[in-house]
């Protein structure tokens, strides 16, 4: 049985004094029975491990670095992310993809950074709305998949997480209804299982998509939706809270 997992994305978003309010009223709530992290901006990690550290949410990075080391201006390795105990690392955001340029080969390297140093990778996938209107959605997820999948050091990457984010919901309010969710999300488990049963079974598969108090209810219920990566919500506390129960 999989656990359920939600993970709040706080983008490029925060202070010191929203944050600590923000952890505060969600450190201290009855988030049920499932998994709860947070996910800063990394200049905030050391305040957010330091007031999450004797609660049970955990916390990670909103990317991180393909490199071990080196002259990487401006990035993060996963050895840093792991010496500040993060969970997880979030890898192929379609906002790096799109506004940064990153390529599949890309985020599967990061992936496999992330495991190696001991860090849950929560690899994102997801179609454009002109990929969908086309008829595109599972042959882009596909080939996004695959590019982990099919790599020659996939077997080292015992542990992670994958994330359905349909690019045009993302901050957009639109959301793919329950059964959308659902048929992308069973589709990708299908292809976890052309490799193993076992590792099909493992995975946990988050929707990501302008979730919402209001809709997390009916998206977390459909079997192979197993949480949610929440962008915008996870800003707001009394929302976060009730999409944690949901999924919990």
């Amino acid at each position: 049985m999989r656990q359920s997992l939600v993970v709040g994305n706080w983008k490029m978003n925060g202070s010191l004094a929203a944050n600590r309010s923000l952890l505060a009223e969600i450190s201290t709530a009855e988030l049920g029975n499932g998994e709860v992290a947070v996910c800063p901006p990394s200049i905030y990690l050391q305040a957010v491990t330091e007031q999450l550290k004797d609660c049970s949410i955990g916390w990670g990075v909103q990317n991180i670095c393909e490199a071990d080391s080196g002259a990487y201006t401006g990035e993060i390795s996963a050895a840093m992310a792991a010496e500040y105990h993060c969970r997880f690392a979030i890898v192929g955001h379609s906002e790096r993809r799109t506004l940064y340029g990153e390529t599949d080969v890309q985020v599967a390297e990061k992936a496999l950074q992330a495991n190696k140093l001991g860090v849950v990778p929560i690899v994102c996938v997801g179609e454009t709305l002109d990929e969908r209107n086309a008829e595109q959605t599972l042959e882009v997820i596909g080939r996004q998949l695959r590019a982990i999948l099919d790599h020659k050091r996939f077997a080292e990457l015992d542990t992670w997480v994958v994330a359905y984010e349909p690019v045009w919901a993302i901050g957009t309010g639109l959301t793919a209804s329950p059964s959308q969710a659902q048929a992308v999300h069973e589709f990708i488990r299908e292809q976890l299982a052309k490799v193993s049963q076992s590792l099909a079974d493992k995975v946990r598969i988050l929707y990501g998509g302008s979730v919402k108090a209001a809709n997390a209810v009916e998206l977390f219920a459909e079997a192979d939706i197993d949480g949610g990566l929440v962008g915008g919500a996870s800003l707001d506390g009394s929302e976060f809270i009730a999409i944690c129960r949901a999924a919990g």
